[in-house]
């Protein structure tokens, strides 16, 4: 016998308050992305604080990744494992982050912040992510 899960239907405010939520991760990733790809002197003289080595493979390693990510992000069908590769990338970067004792609240904790608006993005916007991780009242 096969159970199908009733789900309320998305209310406009919601959906919208999630694609601005979104938007504004995709934009900042997708920036952050480009400006790997193009290996600024800001983003090596941060990545060397870091402990990481400067070369421009890695840059533009880093920021292929991030931009594919959030690319799989912003698209309907494939949100969800976007969704999913980019936490790991997040949780990398806050370990990053850990690991050189950097300020907790604006630095480390920074991708736990937009970890909680991808996340809640897509769970203000996709009413399957929110059959999945139900909100009880």
């Amino acid at each position: 016998m096969t159970v199908i899960a009733e789900t309320a239907p998305v209310s406009n405010p919601a959906r919208w308050m999630g694609r601005i939520l979104s938007g504004l991760v995709i934009l900042f990733l997708m920036i952050d992305g480009a400006i790997k790809l193009v290996p600024w002197p800001v983003v090596t003289e941060t990545m060397e604080r870091m402990g990481y080595e400067s070369s421009d493979a890695l840059m533009r390693g880093l920021g292929a990744i991030t931009i594919v990510c959030t690319v799989l992000y912003a698209i309907p069908p494939t949100s969800i494992l976007g969704a999913i590769l980019l936490t790991g990338y997040l949780g990398g970067a806050i370990a990053s982050h850990v690991r050189i004792d950097s300020p907790l609240l604006t630095h480390t904790l920074f991708g736990l912040y937009l970890g909680l608006m991808l996340w809640g993005g897509l769970w203000l916007r996709d009413k399957n992510l929110r059959s999945l991780i139900p909100l009880r009242r």
